[in-house]
């Protein structure tokens, strides 16, 4: 077992004893677990990913429950082990969870918790923001900038992609996937394609009346298709975004073959989930398609890029910061201490994870419940009535 790790407690006395393997976003969430009788141990700990064994050190003889990261591996040893220790609840600070073993934490009785209905606009807004880098060329620019070489105006210098008028193709159009889109249409009067294996009612509704809007005004009207297979969104679209869940039907969804049917100037944004993409059959396409551009926030083997991916001037590269919002951040924080804190005291599961509000209004004490338990079924865990 790992050494003994450096930590920060709150509330030293506190009855139950909740564990945080990194320091989260503010501290309201830090205040509703003491107001409830916790003590808060939070790692401190200058590493940026803890190993199972640093973890299980920090779990130790009695650890009522912990709040984890999308990073770690929650498995077999874990779970075992918190429940060893008296635990009940496990939380990650993220919406995904395909770093937890679900079948391992429900075989030991552990609540996992995750933290939705916080990301959906942050998330978008980022997508729209690589999107709108990559039409533009801005980071290139920037770095050339920089770089002391501008020594005066050019006809063709970082000449990119007008977006207005253009064809925004969303591949997954849930609630991330559909708010990229509005943002795409009201901010630059794309058209939109679509693929999903559910009618997106909602958006095409959307589209269809601000469609009318910028008629009656005298402007081109924006339009909406469902596409009948994800080839068709490649192959019509300008700005491709990807917004699936990931599993075994979506690894891989983007490859050599469905990069090639691409236009040769399309833009390809990637805030879901890295795997989605085969990073090297990308990096081979940016290699001999140099106004093929992407932005990603994700990667096949966080944290690290495929060989050459960080070399390619056409590529946009971010730290998986996609909910890095101070009211996102903060409130997925909120509900990860919630969901544990619920677990303890006894609480039952929100009826509706994607309507998370309540738990984060700060003027109002959070509703008895615990906001999202992923296994709430498989456990038998009581539907709030609130």
């Amino acid at each position: 077992m790992a050494k003994p790790i450096s930590i920060e407690v709150w509330n030293p006395s506190g009855k139950y004893r909740v564990v945080s393997t990194k320091p989260m976003p503010g501290t309201r969430w830090i205040r509703l677990m003491t107001d409830q009788d916790c003590r808060v141990e939070i790692c401190t700990e200058k590493k940026t990913i803890l190993s199972v064994e640093d973890i299980l050190a920090l779990i130790g003889d009695k650890c009522d429950g912990v709040i984890g990261q999308l990073t770690e591996d929650w498995g077999e040893v874990l779970f075992s082990a918190l429940r060893k220790a008296g635990g009940t609840a496990f939380s990650n600070m993220a919406v995904g969870y395909n770093n937890v073993d679900m079948d391992a934490a429900t075989k030991y009785g552990i609540a996992v918790g995750n933290t939705p209905g916080v990301l959906t606009e942050t998330t978008a807004e980022l997508a729209a923001s690589l999107s709108l880098a990559a039409s533009r060329r801005i980071v290139e620019a920037d770095e050339f900038m920089r770089t002391g070489l501008y020594d005066g105006w050019l006809p063709h210098l970082f000449v990119g992609n007008l977006l207005k008028g253009q064809t925004v193709g969303v591949i997954g159009a849930g609630r991330i996937g559909s708010a990229y889109a509005r943002m795409m249409i009201e901010g630059f009067k794309m058209n939109l394609i679509y693929y999903d294996l559910y009618q997106a009612t909602r958006l095409e509704k959307f589209v269809t009346a601000y469609g009318q809007f910028l008629k009656e005004n005298g402007e081109q009207p924006v339009t909406w298709k469902r596409a009948a297979t994800m080839e068709d969104v490649l192959r019509e679209a300008d700005v491709i975004s990807l917004h699936p869940v990931l599993d075994k039907t979506t690894y891989h969804l983007i490859n050599k073959e469905r990069l090639a049917i691409m236009k040769k100037e399309a833009i390809l944004v990637n805030a879901s989930r890295g795997p989605v993409i085969d990073e090297a059959a990308l990096v081979e396409h940016l290699k001999v398609n140099p106004m093929f551009r992407v932005g990603l926030d994700v990667f096949e083997d966080e944290p690290f890029m495929k060989p050459g991916l960080a070399d390619m001037k056409n590529a946009i590269v971010v730290p998986h910061i996609a909910s890095a919002s101070k009211w996102t951040r903060e409130g997925m924080a909120t509900l990860a201490a919630l969901n544990v804190l619920g677990k303890i005291k006894g609480y039952p599961a929100w009826a509706d994870t994607n309507r998370v509000e309540p738990f984060l209004d700060e003027k109002a004490p959070p509703p008895t419940a615990c906001p999202s338990i992923v296994n709430a079924k498989q456990l038998g865990l009581t539907a709030s009535k609130l």
